[in-house]
């Protein structure tokens, strides 16, 4: 569906993800708001793009996001497009990851999206039109070694979405969850700088680039199809993960040598 003359907000419009959709979306005529506590990355995002619209701001506070939202409501007009890129990556061992981080993950990753959903979805279901694009990851689809705070946030993401979806399916709003493999952005840097799986060594080099999850979601909203799983083997994946799942977890921890 065109975007021209339509408002997008993107949380996460800092680097990565946000910010070659920022920049897509304002190519077609969009006017984006993008929602960060990255000022400068924002700075980037927009450099040179009047269609583009920064907004400094914490997802996890309620209160912030809430008066956030209603700010570029008032700035921009009626939101059409949210896309749900704000993450935080960082990998470790369970007993030893500090609980701080853990919760962070939640925090960020589920709760902040909890935020952006409530404070702009139910105008959308009663204008009943517009997109409304979580990204969980294949990584809340099949839990793995060394990653369990961040497969824990993305599951969560996984399931609200599609409950929200079920819940108003009729309401003339298309939902999509994401579910991509690695993608190539700045987010995988925090995984290797925390604690690397040789599940994850063994997909390097075969990223997907952020432009491509993007053309795969188009084509889903488009064909109403709710799960987007881009690449090649993300599909496989997820049907191995419901029909055998000891298998992978076998694979896993073979392959992990532990």
């Amino acid at each position: 569906m065109p975007l021209s003359d339509k408002v997008a907000l993107i949380t996460g419009g800092g680097s990565g993800m946000g910010r070659v959709a920022a920049q897509s979306f304002a190519s077609k005529g969009a006017r984006v708001a993008l929602f960060d506590v990255n000022t400068s990355g924002m700075q980037e995002t927009s450099h040179g793009n009047s269609n583009i619209h920064s907004y400094t701001v914490d997802i996890t506070s309620t209160e912030d996001v809430n008066a956030t939202v209603a700010q570029v409501q008032s700035d921009l007009g009626d939101i059409y497009r949210v896309y749900n890129c704000a993450a935080i990556m960082p990998f470790g061992n369970l007993l030893e990851q500090d609980t701080a981080v853990i919760h962070k993950l939640m925090d960020i990753n589920y709760g902040g999206f909890v935020n952006i959903m409530k404070a702009t979805l139910p105008d959308m279901v009663k204008r009943g039109n517009g997109d409304f694009v979580s990204f969980a990851s294949m990584a809340g689809i099949q839990p793995a070694l060394l990653m369990g705070g961040y497969n824990a946030s993305k599951a969560a993401v996984a399931m609200l979405t599609e409950v929200v979806y079920h819940e108003n399916r009729d309401s003339g709003v298309r939902f999509a969850c994401v579910c991509p493999p690695p993608v190539a952005t700045p987010l995988l840097k925090q995984g290797k700088d925390t604690a690397w799986p040789k599940l994850m060594q063994e997909q390097e080099g075969s990223e997907l680039q952020p432009i491509e999850v993007i053309e795969e979601i188009e084509t889903s909203l488009d064909k109403g199809e709710f799960w987007v799983f881009p690449g090649k083997s993300t599909r496989m994946g997820y049907r191995m993960r419901r029909w055998l799942p000891n298998y992978t977890w076998n694979y896993i921890h073979k392959l992990e040598g532990w």
